[in-house]
């Protein structure tokens, strides 16, 4: 069964970074590589909202609340996806889920990695 795994999540002071890691190592590498990814988010008492995506070809999309601050990459030899965070803000306080796509639906998701921004 595919898994994605999180990791990275964690307690951070405003203006911090963290940088959220996720793995896949079920997926069979050419599925990975041909495959688009995300990130998305949801804080408390909010609805889940995409953060950031990276196509297979590495079009990249962000949310208007992340830009400038945030970045994802992908390493495909490694089955990992990452999300580097900056500028934090007590906004960004949220659990945090990489996803892959098929068929342009977020299909897999991990079990998410939580991030807290405060004093």
């Amino acid at each position: 069964q595919e898994q994605l795994v999180e990791s990275g999540g964690g307690f951070v002071q405003p203006g911090g970074s963290l940088k959220l890691s996720c793995k896949s190592p079920r997926t069979i590498l050419s599925v990975f590589t041909s495959s688009d990814l995300g990130w998305f988010r949801q804080g408390p008492g909010e609805e889940r909202e995409l953060v950031a995506r990276i196509t297979s070809g590495g079009i990249i999309d962000y949310a208007d609340s992340v830009k400038g601050r945030f970045t994802i990459s992908k390493d495909n030899s490694k089955r990992m996806v990452y999300l580097q965070m900056g500028n934090l803000k007590s906004a960004d306080t949220a659990v945090y889920y990489c996803t892959r796509e098929e068929s342009g639906v977020p299909m897999y998701w991990g079990q998410g990695t939580r991030v807290t921004v405060g004093e």
